[in-house]
C-alpha cells in the first residue's frame, strides 16, 4: 500500500455528517462520489451542498472546486472502486457498521483508505469482519463538518501506521487538524470531554438549577470564550497566576474532591425530556434550524479566522 496521492474521495451515508464531508472535500477541489440507498438522498445531498457552499466561499475555495464534481449512486460497489479514501458514515450501530465496512473492504481497491466517521465505536471493533484490518481507521469529524477543522484519526490493533500517516497527509490537504489519538477509547477525546459537559447540563436543568437558556449562555458568556482560544489546560495555567498551573493546582486541586458535579447523567425522564425540548424551542423563538445553522455557520467562519491568528500554534497538532 504505497499510493500517496488522492483523486477521488468515495462517500458512504449521506445524512448531515456525511454531506458535511462531500461538501468540504467538493471546496477543496476533489472529484466526490457518493451513495446512499435511501429515496431522496440525492436531492437532500445536493441541497445541503447549496446550503453550505457560501460559507465555503468566505473560506476560499481551491482551485478546480465545484459542485459539478459530485457524483451520486445508489450502487456500493461503483462508489467505491476506484475510490483512494473512503468515508462512511452509516448510523452508529455497531453491527449496521461492521458489516458494510467489511462489504467495503471486499470492493475497494487494494490502497484505498477506509476511514469511518463514527463517533464511539473503537475501530478494532470496526475492522473485526475485515479481511484487510489494516487499511481500516476512525476518522471522527465534528459537525458542520465543512467548517469544523478537527478530525480525530484513530488507528485499531491491525491498523498500519503507513495508513495513518497517509490519512494524515489527507484530511491536512482539505484544511482539517488532525488529531492522532494515542490508544483507542470508546469516544475518542473530543466527545468524551463534551459528553461530560452535556450530562453536568442535563443535572443542571432537572434539578431546577438553570434554564436551558441559562446553560448556553454560561458557556456562550463565559467558558466558551475561552476554549475557543486555549481549550482547558492553558485557560487554568492562566487561572494560576504568575507562576502558572503550578499555584493553579496547589490552589485549587483540593476542590476535584468536593462532589461539586455529579458524572453520571440523570435518568432521562418524560418531565426531563419536556424541559430540555420546551427550553430549547422557546430560546429558538421563530427561527428555524435552517435559520440557526447559518447564523452559527457566520460565526464560524469569523470565529476562525480569530483562532488562527490568536493561537498559531493550533496550526499543527503533533502527529505521535
Amino acid at each position: 500500500m504505497t499510493n500517496t496521492t488522492v483523486n477521488k474521495v468515495a462517500v458512504v451515508g449521506t445524512g448531515v455528517i456525511g454531506n458535511g464531508w462531500i461538501a468540504r472535500c467538493l471546496a477543496q477541489g476533489f472529484d466526490v462520489i457518493a451513495t446512499d440507498p435511501a429515496e431522496g438522498a440525492e436531492e437532500r445531498t445536493r441541497a445541503a451542498v447549496d446550503h453550505a457552499w457560501p460559507a465555503m466561499e468566505k473560506m476560499g475555495l481551491a482551485p478546480g472546486a465545484s459542485r459539478d464534481r459530485l457524483a451520486f449512486t445508489t450502487d456500493l460497489e461503483s462508489a467505491v472502486a476506484d475510490a483512494d479514501i473512503i468515508q462512511e458514515n452509516v448510523p452508529e450501530r455497531e453491527e449496521l457498521k461492521r458489516n458494510l465496512l467489511a462489504s467495503i473492504d471486499l470492493l475497494a481497491k487494494e490502497d484505498a483508505i477506509i476511514a469511518s466517521s463514527t463517533s464511539g465505536i473503537t475501530p478494532s471493533t470496526l475492522q473485526k469482519d475485515c479481511k484487510n484490518p489494516n487499511r481500516v481507521i476512525v476518522a471522527h469529524p465534528f459537525n458542520p463538518v465543512y467548517i469544523l477543522p478537527l478530525v480525530e484519526l484513530v488507528g485499531g490493533q491491525k491498523t498500519d501506521q503507513e495508513v495513518i500517516d497517509r490519512a494524515h497527509s489527507f484530511y491536512e490537504s482539505i484544511n482539517m487538524k488532525p488529531l492522532v489519538v494515542r490508544h483507542e477509547i470508546e469516544g475518542h477525546v473530543a466527545d468524551r470531554l463534551m459528553e461530560a459537559l452535556w450530562r453536568e447540563a442535563l443535572h443542571l436543568v432537572n434539578d431546577g438549577v438553570a434554564t436551558t437558556e441559562e446553560v448556553d449562555a454560561a458557556i456562550v458568556y463565559g467558558a466558551g470564550l475561552r476554549w475557543a482560544q486555549m481549550g482547558p489546560f492553558l485557560t487554568f495555567h492562566l487561572a494560576g497566576g504568575a507562576q502558572g498551573m503550578r499555584h493553579m493546582l496547589e490552589q485549587f486541586g483540593p476542590a476535584l474532591k468536593l462532589p461539586w458535579t455529579k458524572l453520571e447523567a440523570p435518568e432521562l425522564t418524560d418531565e426531563l425530556k419536556e424541559k430540555v425540548i420546551t427550553g430549547c424551542e422557546t430560546h429558538a423563538g421563530d427561527q428555524s434550524v435552517a435559520d440557526l445553522e447559518q447564523r452559527r455557520n457566520e460565526f464560524l467562519v469569523r470565529l476562525l479566522d480569530l483562532v488562527e491568528e490568536y493561537w498559531p500554534e493550533s496550526k499543527q497538532l503533533a502527529k505521535n
